[in-house]
Parts: structure tokens; C-alpha cells; sequence
């Protein structure tokens, strides 16, 4: 999969419940910075993460223009189950408990998604394909929640970590080194950041 470098979430974290749960930026500061402003917004961010053809896109997008207020909505409650992602993984990065009331929104829309799910042989082993339906302006998040199910349930959650930036960057990504030692969502931002201001304060003390 590869993201236009222009697009406002080209840093990839390396599993799809993370992608959407960093939908916003400077997630942990005081102002976080939304970038799913609209339902076209979650159209184009579905289209870039394959969840989506450029077909169904362009019908979703014809219905949510006869539907704005269902549209609108849905987007709100996507939204409202990304905070919930984004809050149980930021939790297991730090090796606390996530909230109950977090989790459980994560598998009541996974129930909602298994209604339109079925399970098919890949070529390696089986995996899931969804059915989506006319009219369902949310069944993008369908197989998001299934990621984050399958991320909570698997060996890698260990390896969930957030971007250390002190003004709330925030990004969730897996940690694929080899000591499990990143600490920044990429090195040419916050990583240069900080290692900015550790020279900055060497040189005045």
C-alpha cells in the first residue's frame, strides 16, 4: 500500500486500527488538530487505505449528497470510535488498562460489522470479506474495527508505541525495531525535535 506523500496521514504506523486512530494530529496536545472534517474527508482516507474503490467512493459520495445529516452523522461516529481506538492503544503503549467504555465501543461496532462479513480461503489461510450495503454510510470503519480487534487479540500488541514528543504529537505505530526502542512517530520530526532541544540544553549548561 502506498500513500500519496501529500496526503495529510502519509506517516504509516503499520496496522489499519492505528492509520484511522491517527486521524488527528497533535492528538495528545491541547489542540488537537482534526483531519477528518468532513464525510469526504473519511471517503478519501478509506480510497487511500484500500478499504474502498473509487467506485463505491463516488456512490457513497452521491448518497451522503441526498443524506447530509445521516453523512454527517456517520462521520461523527466514526470519529467518536477513533477517540475510543485511539485511547485504548495509548493506554497498552503505556502499559496501563483501557477504559471499559472504550472497548466496548470497538466491539459493538465490530458486532454491527460481522453482520456484514464472511469468511473466505486466501492464499494463506482464510480472511475476511465484507459485504458492504447501500446506504451504509460507515462500512469503511467495518474493517478497521476488525484490525483493532485483531491487533488487541495478537502478539504485536506489545509492540504498540506512541510518538514521545512533549507538545502531543501522540501517533500510535508498532514498533518494529530491534529493541523495541522507537520513540518518535518519524526521526525527521519530533525525532529532530527532540534531539534539538537535548543539544540546545548541553550547549547552555
Amino acid at each position: 500500500m502506498e500513500i500519496n506523500a501529500a496526503s495529510p496521514w502519509s506517516t504509516q504506523a503499520g496496522n489499519l486500527a492505528l492509520n484511522f486512530a491517527n486521524t488527528a494530529d497533535w492528538h495528545t496536545s491541547q489542540n488537537p488538530q482534526e483531519l477528518l472534517n468532513s464525510y469526504t474527508d473519511l471517503l478519501n482516507w478509506s480510497q487511500d487505505y484500500d478499504l474502498l474503490v473509487r467506485a463505491e467512493v463516488a456512490r457513497l459520495q452521491s448518497d451522503a449528497e441526498l443524506a447530509p445529516g445521516e453523512a454527517a452523522r456517520s462521520l461523527k461516529r466514526a470519529i467518536a470510535l477513533r477517540e475510543s481506538m485511539f485511547g485504548v492503544f495509548s493506554a497498552v503503549a503505556h502499559d496501563k488498562l483501557p477504559s471499559e467504555h472504550d472497548l466496548d465501543r470497538i466491539k459493538k461496532t465490530h458486532a454491527e460489522a460481522v453482520s456484514a462479513a464472511r469468511i473466505i480461503p486466501q492464499e494463506l489461510g482464510f480472511g475476511w470479506e465484507w459485504s458492504f450495503k447501500p446506504g451504509a454510510f460507515e462500512q469503511m470503519v467495518w474493517p478497521v474495527s476488525q484490525a483493532a480487534l485483531d491487533l488487541l487479540l495478537s502478539k504485536k500488541i506489545s509492540q504498540v508505541g506512541q510518538c514521545a514528543d512533549q507538545r502531543g504529537c501522540g501517533f500510535l505505530f508498532i514498533d518494529t525495531s530491534r529493541n523495541h526502542s522507537r520513540n518518535w512517530c518519524r526521526m525527521e520530526t519530533c525525532g529532530n525535535r527532540a534531539k534539538a532541544r537535548r543539544h540546545y540544553k548541553r550547549i547552555k549548561n
